[in-house]
């Protein structure tokens, strides 16, 4: 099994491998060149990984363990395990507990699954293999999805400050030449050096990242912390507070728009329930909205057609989302008042063209 994340996202595949109980490894690779690996045991996660370095080593720092990697070898195992390797070496040298080593896994796999479920564009492929072994826990994806998802919500949040993990903040004196003197984040002020991420604090003061970010994002709202930019792959551009609203009754499709409008700096609220986005549009007032075609109960024609009946949304853009690119789509859409369409899937370079054409200037329907 094998594609891009076009094609089918990655949310599925996961719950394709668990209910079919595969047992092998999951490549996931990310245009940028990042990697990802997942080790499954009859659809269960074994253990997750990335080409990041040095993971293990700042687990251990935070349970003051991280000197004890200088006395163990994991020669045994393949590069992208050498991680794992040297947690079943601690293990058999009595440098780990069971517990702490069942701790550490958990997290990698935790931080692994957090960053996938942002990501909507690259390559994976799954090949059916000898089970990693020696197992030393195993974890169903469908128990910890909803947590994932929550993650992901809660580092939405931040965006107007914070897009990602991988960021790293830096501590500002009050006036120059005066101590600082923080409360909220006085356990992670050792950290905070402008080179080291929220994620390697984490890691480093055994909490969770989310939890660090927000101390951090207090800081930084207050002017006495600053923090680096994120990377080309998630840079956050101010839109001057411009509202966006995603109709569709695809939880993948609204996720996929999200993370890439939130990214470049817009607000975006999806609503995945037709009859409901009918009011809440009302209260939202967004300055453009994407509205999927083909939904259940109201589908995108007539939702369209009822907006385009109040003055609230007689010149406001609505662009028409639809799974097929023809003739007849695109005549229903003019006779409703959609401004334009955009067809599924799409990538991302398409979506902010649409988004930047109609909110830089103000346009008229099409005819």
């Amino acid at each position: 099994m094998q594609g891009t994340l076009r094609e089918i996202d990655l949310w599925s595949i996961l719950k394709l491998i668990e209910f079919g109980q595969r047992t092998g490894e999951l490549l996931i690779q990310s245009y940028s060149g990042k990697s990802w690996f997942i080790f499954f045991l009859n659809g269960d996660i074994v253990y997750a990984t990335s080409n990041e370095s040095h993971r293990l080593k700042q687990f251990l720092q935070g349970i003051d363990l991280h000197q004890v990697l200088t006395e163990v070898s994991s020669s045994n195992f393949s590069s992208n395990l050498a991680e794992y390797g040297q947690i079943w070496a601690l293990l058999e040298a009595n440098l780990l507990s069971t517990d702490q080593a069942t701790k550490i896994i958990q997290n990698m796999v935790y931080e692994v699954l957090t960053d996938l479920v942002c990501l909507y564009e690259g390559n994976f492929s799954f090949h059916q293999a000898i089970a990693l072994a020696p197992q030393l826990t195993t974890l169903k994806f469908d128990l910890l999805a909803e947590d994932i998802v929550k993650q992901a919500q809660g580092w939405k949040e931040l965006y107007q400050l914070i897009q990602s993990p991988d960021q790293c903040p830096t501590l500002i004196p009050a006036q120059p030449n005066t101590p600082i003197n923080h409360t909220s984040s006085t356990n992670i002020n050792r950290w905070i050096d402008g080179k080291t991420s929220i994620r390697q604090i984490a890691r480093y003061t055994n909490q969770d990242p989310l939890q660090v970010a927000k101390s951090i994002f207090m800081e930084v709202n207050q002017g006495t912390m600053a923090i680096a930019p994120a990377s080309s792959e998630t840079h956050y551009q101010q839109a001057s507070g411009l509202r966006i609203t995603c109709i569709d009754d695809s939880i993948t499709i609204c996720r996929a728009v999200e993370y890439i409008l939130h990214s470049n700096g817009y607000q975006v609220t999806s609503i995945s329930n037709p009859v409901r986005a009918l009011s809440l549009v009302f209260q939202l007032k967004p300055n453009l909205i994407f509205c999927d075609i083909t939904m259940p109960e109201l589908d995108g024609y007539e939702l369209c057609a009822m907006l385009r009946k109040s003055a609230t949304f007689a010149q406001i853009p609505i662009i028409m989302l639809t799974g097929k690119d023809g003739f007849i789509d695109r005549i229903k859409a003019r006779m409703v008042g959609a401004t334009e369409y955009l067809t599924k899937p799409f990538r991302e370079k398409e979506l902010l063209t649409i988004v930047e054409r109609y909110l830089s200037i103000s346009k008229p329907i099409i005819k």
